[in-house]
């Protein structure tokens, strides 16, 4: 039973591997599309973290008006960071960042998980992962 599973192991290791060496933490850098297509962000390195800013967006909105900071709602959406202070995991996953979501001036914990080349998981969330929203971002 052991030899068997040892060559099964050792059958499925190259696959495993393979997987692993696709996803290369550069990847996330570039720009990236949300779902509904409204606006673009820019995610970039800075000092071995990881930040997203808006670069375009469709949206009659160009001030960040929701924002609950009064001083701040009169600040422009495009160049505004909205994703801060992710690390990378070694294993496709960016964690213990933030996003923020200026459609409701709501700050909330963060993780991205690369799916590939071209798809980049997003899920912000309150306290645990577990209640939260995720979304796939399209790189271009």
């Amino acid at each position: 039973m052991k030899i068997k599973f040892f060559f099964l192991w050792l059958l499925c290791m190259p696959f495993v591997t393979l997987t692993q060496a696709q996803i290369n933490e550069s990847q996330i850098l570039g720009e990236w599309t949300s779902p509904k297509k409204d606006s673009r962000v820019l995610i970039y390195k800075s000092n071995n973290l990881y930040y997203g800013k808006i670069i375009w967006g469709s949206g009659s909105e160009t001030k960040d008006k929701k924002n609950p900071n009064i001083t701040l709602r009169n600040r422009d959406l495009i160049g505004l960071v909205i994703l801060s202070n992710f690390k990378y995991d070694g294993h496709g996953e960016f964690m213990d960042g933030s996003i923020y979501d200026p459609r409701v001036g709501k700050t909330y914990t963060c993780k991205m998980t690369l799916k590939s080349e071209t798809q980049l998981s997003i899920r912000g969330y309150i306290g645990i992962s577990l209640f939260g929203r995720s979304e796939v971002w399209t790189k271009n």
